[in-house]
């Protein structure tokens, strides 16, 4: 019987786990690989204490650190989770763990588009992260692709950045917040294109431009970054029909992590709250894994 199961390999899964190691609990971190977005990250220039890194060398460090902490991930796929009483057990494509308690930090990935260019050119000019890489395009143009509040959160981020904005909405009215529409309409830099269904991402080593088709027409921008909010998909899959969910497919926590049902935490993209920055997943991994450790000693007493 384990103290805890830790699902993810992230920076909240890996955070749970070095804290684990350090309270001395039986613990497991289960993970089909080892590091989550920082696989899929550019240059990361907003984590407190790191001038500059990347996610590669971010991955890197978070590695030397779980090894110094005695962390190993087991790379397991979680199947499911059931109820054993008042403990659970996880259920993997290679074993059962038994376990008082269970740590969800299986993170989100970001929907695609699906467009020629797409993929060819992610890291060289596509992203989805406008806060972790809008800086790389100063006084450049860019194109958000999205119309809800991802989107223009995105462009409120870039407006002192990029040198021309262009917002390609694939309907006819933005969804996102009106303080943030209003914000927008005010800017002369953004220039917004309604009923803009994006066709193919451009370029040769690096993005060039754009190409949407909009009233039967193709059209092309010149553009040197694409960033694309069109939402985010949590991986919750194993989860979903335990647990309470968002109106999103996010884990529902409360500010201490815990979920609807007691003894499971759910932390970082997967949870609700998301706001999709390592530093609150971090946090929210800690908080999970002190959290669980105070729930087991309560059941003891």
């Amino acid at each position: 019987m384990y103290d805890t199961i830790i699902i993810g390999a992230g920076i909240t899964g890996l955070t749970a786990a070095i804290y684990a190691s350090r309270k001395a609990m039986n613990y497991e971190i289960l993970s089909t690989d080892f590091g989550g977005q920082f696989m899929v990250s550019g240059e990361v220039l907003n984590y407190p204490g790191i001038t500059k890194t990347t996610g590669i060398e971010f991955r890197g460090k978070m590695q030397e650190q779980a090894k110094f902490n005695n962390v190993n991930v087991r790379q397991e796929t979680v199947k499911s989770v059931k109820k054993l009483g008042t403990n659970f057990q996880v259920i993997t494509d290679k074993n059962k763990y038994n376990t008082k308690t269970v740590i969800i930090a299986t993170g989100s990935e970001p929907r695609k588009l699906g467009v020629p260019g797409e993929e060819e050119f992610a890291k060289k000019g596509v992203t989805y992260c406008s806060i972790c890489d809008g800086p790389l395009f100063y006084d450049m143009p860019v194109a958000v692709v999205g119309g809800g509040s991802s989107a223009l959160e995105a462009i409120d981020f870039m407006k002192d950045i990029a040198s021309k904005i262009y917002m390609l909405v694939r309907g006819d009215k933005f969804r996102g917040h009106e303080y943030l529409v209003e914000r927008i309409k005010k800017n002369p830099k953004v220039e917004v294109i309604f009923n803009a269904k994006t066709k193919e991402i451009t370029g040769d080593m690096l993005v060039s431009g754009i190409t949407y088709e909009k009233d039967g027409k193709e059209h092309r921008l010149d553009v040197r970054g694409v960033i694309i909010e069109i939402g985010r998909i949590p991986n919750v899959e194993p989860f979903k029909d335990m647990l309470e969910l968002d109106e999103d497919g996010h884990i529902k926590i409360d500010c201490q992590t815990k979920t609807n049902v007691p003894g499971i935490f759910a932390a970082g993209d997967s949870a609700s709250g998301h706001e999709y920055q390592y530093v609150i997943s971090a946090g929210q991994g800690c908080m999970a894994l002190l959290k669980a450790a105070r729930y087991i000693a309560n059941k003891k007493d």
